[in-house]
């Protein structure tokens, strides 16, 4: 066993050693005087030496004391590295994350370089994906998902929600001034078979076939289709926003309908992992605040 001092002994010299007062180091270390001149008693008592003397209005280390000085600030200091890369280390590791397909990769993937720099010391494994894959077998931290919502065995909450409007590229948006010039146009579907329909009648839109088209099972293609100039389809703000910005699409009338939500889901019962807990925080700073339907 090491014969080592009182801490709060140690802590209490270390204070008056330093700010050279027992007042300083008591209102330092929010105790009385009468505790610090106990403490470092207690510890001159304990070494066989004086180790601060009475200097005038202050106090001055005796050549032992400052021996000891130096012994306990560089302890101390070793202390404080030791508790920060502990704390560190407890934000790293692997990160694994379900998501789905497109929001994976038009929002997610162009934003981790702004999550690994706040936080460098988690690796993120990444499955995009648009199965409901089992959180707690497959060992998954977090899931963001796109629907309903209700879903067995994890707990949800909610990201933002899809507001789809049409969108083509530069090309095809001087022909397209009123959504009656749809008429004509190539429309690019979605794995819903119903998004047009809901957009064209929220529109006042008739004699439109809201079915003809092509169909793509992965919204991300049906955009890439669009940005191609092949057709128009249903964007987004959460997809399609880069790619407005960039001038690859163009977002078309005024007109949204509203569809599902994002969501992210965790195991049920499982307390989140700080590394999983940094990564949540961080994804609803970046997306915009949940607004509570009235």
């Amino acid at each position: 066993m090491r014969p080592l001092p009182p801490l709060n002994a140690v802590r209490a010299f270390e204070a008056a050693a330093r700010r050279g007062s027992f007042t300083a180091a008591a209102a330092e270390l929010g105790v009385s005087h009468a505790a610090i001149s106990r403490h470092v008693r207690g510890l001159e008592a304990r070494l066989g030496v004086p180790l601060l003397l009475r200097e005038g209005r202050g106090l001055a280390p005796t050549e032992a004391g400052r021996a000891f000085a130096a012994v306990v600030a560089d302890a101390f200091d070793r202390l404080s590295q030791g508790m920060v890369a502990i704390a560190a280390e407890a934000g790293r590791g692997r990160l694994r994350l379900s998501v789905e397909p497109a929001f994976a990769g038009r929002w997610l993937v162009p934003r981790l370089g702004d999550f690994r720099l706040s936080h460098p010391g988690i690796d993120i494994e990444l499955d995009p994906t648009q199965r409901l894959v089992d959180l707690r077998a497959e060992q998954t931290d977090l899931a963001i998902r796109y629907g309903t919502g209700g879903w067995s065995g994890v707990e949800a909450e909610r990201l933002v929600r899809v507001m789809d409007y049409p969108v083509c590229a530069p090309a095809l948006a001087p022909a397209l001034r009123q959504p009656a010039d749809l008429r004509g146009q190539t429309l690019l579907h979605d794995e819903s078979a119903r998004t047009w329909a809901l957009w064209l009648a929220a529109a006042g839109v008739e004699g439109i076939d809201a079915t003809r088209g092509p169909r793509f099972h992965d919204v991300a293609l049906a955009l890439d289709a669009a940005a191609a100039g092949q057709g128009v389809a249903m964007g987004d703000d959460v997809l399609c926003a880069r790619d407005i910005a960039a001038g690859r699409l163009v977002r078309l009338f005024d007109v949204t309908v509203p569809r599902n939500w994002y969501w992210l889901a965790m195991p049920e019962g499982r307390r989140l992992s700080p590394a999983a807990g940094a990564f949540r925080s961080w994804l609803l700073g970046a997306l915009p605040p949940v607004e509570e339907e009235g």
